[in-house]
């Protein structure tokens, strides 16, 4: 007797998952490694006496 094809239908839907889990990994990775950083420096922004942002620190007086 042939399988039911049901058994064929979960195969190909276990496929499928393991290659979309698979290809989301690599986007993971594709990310991390194309990624400049998150350092704290990076992420600073600065309102000047003009309320304009800018990325460096005021003038200490």
């Amino acid at each position: 007797m042939a399988k039911s094809n049901n058994a064929f239908i979960k195969k190909q839907k276990e496929l499928q998952r393991k290659k979309k889990r698979e290809e989301k990994m690599e986007r993971k990775t594709e990310r991390k490694k194309n990624s400049t950083g998150g350092s704290l420096e990076n992420m600073m922004a600065y309102v000047d006496e003009f309320g304009n942002l800018t990325s460096t620190p005021p003038d200490k007086k």
